[in-house]
């Protein structure tokens, strides 16, 4: 048995880009090491690695999901640049057999950052 089903495929690519997450005209996360994942159809998200993120602009809030193909989902608020954003990130501690790629790193909703950018 596959651990990504043909019917909600998903795939997780080293980025080759310089990713740059921006909230109050802070970089609160910059990395040339993220992770793009497409799911289904989903549109893409980029995975940043924690030690490329701002991690003291962050902290846990008590959210909680569950996916079915990637596990269970923390979240954080994020406060930079005099802004505050509830649950602007989100990241699989211990990440599904299809997702076990993105363990470590953090994902951003793009409507509550100022700018996700991918620098080519």
């Amino acid at each position: 048995m596959s651990d990504r089903p043909a019917d909600h495929p998903i795939t997780i690519v080293p980025n080759p880009n310089r990713i740059r997450v921006v909230l109050g005209g802070t970089i609160v996360a910059e990395s040339t090491r993220a992770l793009t994942l497409r799911e289904a159809n989903h549109p893409p998200v980029f995975y940043i690695p924690r030690e490329d993120v701002q991690i003291d602009l962050f902290d846990r809030t008590e959210r909680r999901s569950h996916c079915p193909y990637k596990g269970d989902a923390s979240y954080y608020k994020l406060t930079a640049g005099g802004l505050e954003r509830r649950d602007a990130a989100w990241s699989y501690e211990a990440p599904l057999p299809a997702a076990k790629a993105i363990a470590g790193h953090m994902a951003f909703y793009p409507e509550k950052v100022d700018a996700i950018e991918e620098l080519y």
